[in-house]
């Protein structure tokens, strides 16, 4: 599941959360919500808007059940994943 930074502007704080995409966090009392954090002093109707980063990579090593790339589709000759073919 992809990370996102959002903006609150009411607060100028920023929070990075996990969701679908096709979800959308509108306000700060959804974004604290997902992020499991307290709203604070901040009314949780504040808007927020999605930042613009630049994205974020996920290993297969990193995963809980891990692909192996194989050989010729990892791109990355002696990547030392330990899952890869061409380790």
């Amino acid at each position: 599941m992809p990370t996102y930074d959002y903006l609150c502007r009411t607060n100028q704080r920023i929070v990075e959360v996990r969701h679908g995409m096709g979800e959308t966090v509108k306000t700060w009392g959804e974004l604290c919500r997902l992020a499991g954090i307290d709203p604070g002093d901040t009314p949780e109707e504040a808007p927020v808007e999605k930042l613009i980063t630049g994205g974020n990579v996920i290993s297969s090593a990193s995963l809980k059940n891990p692909e192996p790339c194989g050989a010729g589709t990892c791109g990355m000759a002696g990547c030392g994943s330990g899952v890869c073919a061409l380790d």
